[in-house]
């Protein structure tokens, strides 16, 4: 790995990290029982502001939402008032949703970051139409390795 890659182990009874946190490159959300020393692990490795955090009263945070600099899309059961003070916390905006055709496992269904996302093959075209508008990934300007994946994605799938 080049130098400017940090690497912590973290000694944590709740091991499937995943699960646990959901990151953007400004603000981390933990699970709330999350050690101490963890969340100060979190803080300093990623150079993010932490706040222990349920989404729909769901502790873990990690499976329940999926968030960029972009936008996120959270727990379908979250209320308004959640989704305000979340899309407040993260500086970004929030939508409630599904991936799957209906799954509110939003983390077990999509992988994102600010030009790209990848979706589970059951995601439907209404789901797809929420995923691109809340992480804006029209507007986004893909690198010419975004191009070809999708390219070869497609090709692979006609």
């Amino acid at each position: 790995l080049p130098d400017e890659v940090i690497v912590q182990r973290v000694e944590e009874r709740l091991s499937a990290l995943g699960n646990c946190i959901a990151v953007n490159d400004y603000v981390a959300l933990i699970h709330p029982d999350l050690d101490s020393e963890t969340e100060e692990i979190i803080a300093d490795v990623l150079g993010v502001e932490v706040f222990r955090q349920t989404i729909a009263g769901n502790i873990l945070v990690g499976s329940y939402c999926k968030f960029t600099n972009q936008g996120g899309l959270v727990h379908p059961s979250t209320t308004v008032e959640d989704l305000d003070e979340l899309s407040s916390l993260l500086q970004v905006p929030l939508v409630a949703g599904t991936v799957n055709r209906g799954s509110d496992v939003i983390g077990a269904g999509l992988v994102s970051n600010d030009w790209a996302a990848f979706t589970g093959m059951d995601t439907t075209s209404t789901e797809l139409a929420v995923i691109e508008s809340i992480f804006k990934l029209r507007s986004a300007q893909p690198s010419q390795i975004v191009q070809d994946m999708r390219s070869t994605i497609i090709d692979s799938m006609m």
